[in-house]
Parts: structure tokens; C-alpha cells; sequence
């Protein structure tokens, strides 16, 4: 006959029946934490093996086992299950390191027509050369392993995120200037909010383009929402392309007036008329500031020589540095057009395009916003 299961005394400090209660009303936590922690609760309260079992509807066994490694291990640690032991490693850690190691080749330089790894084509490698290259524990290697041999050392050779090489040397400088021109649009605004005159009238123009407008037509009507039926326009999923245009513009920094054009191409024939627009559009005694990328129609030959023959002072180029387009302030209207103007536009034709991009910038100049730019403005000299 078996013995009487004797009770023995858990002793538990008040950080840690605090910790065990909120566990044993958790509803997020892992069921077998709450159940232990409950356990351990319900034996403090009740010292009773078979008590807590038929409380808690399990066997009184399952408490014991609980409440004795509480005593052992604490009660916190209790709330875990222990460490298995599980299955002896076949893949040696150098057989790891080499399968890691060839993972950070691409695969092309093994001899394959693919560029990059997929995990099933470097398992069957890792299965037909390891063995040669003293590693036989891969003869077998799976594709699922080889997941979680990479998974472990955080590599993913199937993916590739791109980063951009600062290939110019006088980047911070040249975002100095343009940061310079931005802290003088600044200063402009607080003088003319003042009513202050300053000498020479200065204007301060973002220019740059946007090419690759499409002219999309649709070949079927668009259906209207209706109420109760569906609540989108509905559009058929075929289209027919008449081709693309070009927008270049420039926006007045100071009042926030776009000056455009749209055509076929954005050529330095093209950019010099857009210079035509904006010299017209100034007295003759202001000075004008440009910003602008360095697309080669801003800085060709037949550019230069149109500026050339305006007066000296006329206009005043500041480039952005190589790979910082961004710094120009016009990028930010473009995406701000794109998505109001041009989203889900469809027209018959280039003309018809044409003409509701030069009515969307007409829209625009009847309600002019003021674009400020304000990153790293205050590390401008």
C-alpha cells in the first residue's frame, strides 16, 4: 500500500506571488505558464496535492511535479518546462561554418546560370561537394535545414537590398549650399512678412521634371459607386497607352507660384524654353536662383550658351550633389501632384493629358502653397 503523500512548505516572496498572479490572469501567456502559475497559487493557499488537482482539473501528480521543482529550481523557473535533451547534432560546426561561407558567394561563381542562391540549390550543392570538401555529415542536407543553419547566423543569399555609394566626394559641401539657398528663402520670408526692402530683388526657384507621364486611356466606362451595390468606381482591368509625357517646372520658393510647361521630351531645348517661362515671368532687375539636379540638360552645352546671353546676375545655378536630388524642393510638389492631379487619371490622348496636367498646375497657382524646407536647415552657415 502506497504511502501518504506528505505536504511540504512552498515559500514564495511577494515580488514573486505578484509576478505568479497577473501570469494566472493573463490571457496572452502561454496556457502551461498560466496553469502552472495557478497551481503554485492555489497550493500556497491550500497545501494539498489532490485538493489543487480536482480545483484546477488536473492530475494531483502534475501539482506535485510542479511544486517540487518550484522548491528546487524557485517558482518562477518552475513555470517552464524543463530542457529536453533531443536528438544528437549530425552537422559539425565546421560543416555550418563552410555551408554559412558558401552562402556568402553568389552562386554564379560555383558555376550556375543563377545569380543568387535559393536555399533548395545550395542544399543540392552543399549535398554534392560537401563530402569532397571533408564535410560528409551534408550528404543528406536538406533544404529545410539549410533554413535553419542560415536562419541562425541571420543570412538570407535569396535577398537583395539595395544601397546607394556616395560617389561624390564634395557631397557635404554642395548640400551646404543648397541648405545656404533654403536658409536665404528663410530670411526673405521674415523680411517680407516685416515689410523690410532688402537691395536687389532675389527670386528663388526649385526646377527639375517629371518624366514618364503615362497617357492611359481605358476601354471601357468607369462605373460610378452606388450605394448598397459597391462603394468604388469599378474600372475594366484593360487599358490602352497613347504614350508618355514630360512635366518640367519650377516653383517660386518665395510665393509658391509653379511655373510649367509639359512635352514630348524634357531635352536641353526643352529645359531652356521652361528657363524662358521663368525669365518672363520676373522684372528684369531680379536676380534669380535656381535649384536644380544635375540632368545633363541642365548643364549642356546649348543651356550654357542661353545663359550666356542674359544679363550678367540674371540667373544663378546651385546644383544639388550627385545621388541627393532630394535635397531639391520641387521633388516633394511632384509626389504631392502625383498623388492628387495624375492618381488613377485616364485620357484619350497625349493632348487631352496635356491639358488636364496644365489645368491641375493652374489649379494649383489659384491656391499657391508656400514649400518650406526644414531638415539640417540649422547646420546651413
Amino acid at each position: 500500500m502506497a504511502g501518504w503523500r506528505r505536504a511540504v512548505e512552498l515559500a514564495m516572496s511577494d515580488e514573486e506571488i505578484a509576478t505568479l498572479t497577473t501570469l494566472s490572469r493573463s490571457r496572452i501567456a502561454l496556457a502551461s505558464r498560466v496553469s502552472r502559475a495557478q497551481m503554485l497559487l492555489a497550493y500556497r493557499e491550500n497545501p494539498s496535492f489532490c485538493a489543487v488537482g480536482q480545483r484546477l482539473g488536473v492530475h494531483h501528480q502534475t501539482v506535485q511535479r510542479c511544486v517540487e521543482r518550484a522548491l528546487v529550481d524557485g517558482p518562477l523557473a518552475a513555470l517552464d518546462d524543463r530542457p529536453r535533451p533531443g536528438k544528437e547534432p549530425t552537422i559539425t560546426p565546421e560543416a555550418k561554418a563552410w555551408l554559412v561561407s558558401l552562402a556568402c558567394d553568389k552562386a554564379k561563381d560555383h558555376g550556375y546560370p543563377h545569380e543568387l542562391w535559393t536555399t533548395r540549390l545550395l542544399a543540392r550543392h552543399a549535398r554534392e561537394h560537401g563530402p569532397a570538401a571533408g564535410h560528409g555529415c551534408l550528404a543528406n542536407l536538406v533544404q529545410g535545414t539549410v533554413c535553419k543553419i542560415l536562419g541562425q547566423e541571420a543570412i538570407k543569399p535569396h535577398k537583395v537590398r539595395y544601397y546607394l555609394e556616395n560617389r561624390d566626394a564634395e557631397f557635404e559641401q554642395k548640400m551646404a549650399e543648397v541648405l545656404c539657398v533654403y536658409r536665404e528663402v528663410q530670411v526673405l520670408k521674415k523680411a517680407s512678412a516685416k515689410g523690410k526692402r532688402r537691395g536687389k530683388p532675389v527670386t528663388i526657384v526649385s526646377c527639375d521634371e517629371k518624366p514618364g507621364i503615362q497617357a492611359i486611356a481605358t476601354t471601357a466606362p468607369d462605373l460610378p459607386p452606388k450605394p448598397g451595390v459597391h462603394a468604388t468606381f469599378a474600372r475594366d482591368h484593360e487599358y490602352k497607352r497613347h504614350g508618355t509625357l514630360s512635366l518640367l517646372a519650377g516653383i517660386d520658393l518665395l510665393t509658391g507660384k509653379v511655373h510649367a510647361l509639359v512635352e514630348d521630351r524634357h531635352r536641353s531645348r526643352e529645359f531652356i524654353e521652361l528657363l524662358r517661362r521663368i525669365d518672363a515671368a520676373y522684372p528684369p532687375n531680379t536676380a534669380i536662383k535656381l535649384i536644380l539636379d544635375n540632368h545633363s540638360a541642365h548643364i549642356s552645352r546649348e543651356t550654357r550658351a542661353w545663359l550666356a546671353t542674359r544679363p550678367v546676375g540674371r540667373f544663378e545655378l546651385t546644383f544639388t550633389p550627385k545621388h541627393g536630388s532630394w535635397l531639391n524642393l520641387i521633388e516633394g510638389f511632384f509626389s504631392k501632384f502625383a498623388r492628387s492631379v495624375l492618381r488613377h487619371i485616364r485620357v484619350a490622348s497625349k493632348h487631352e493629358l496635356k491639358e488636364r496636367i496644365m489645368a491641375g498646375i493652374d489649379d494649383v497657382n489659384r491656391h499657391p502653397v508656400i514649400h518650406t524646407w526644414s531638415y539640417r536647415l540649422a547646420e546651413a552657415a
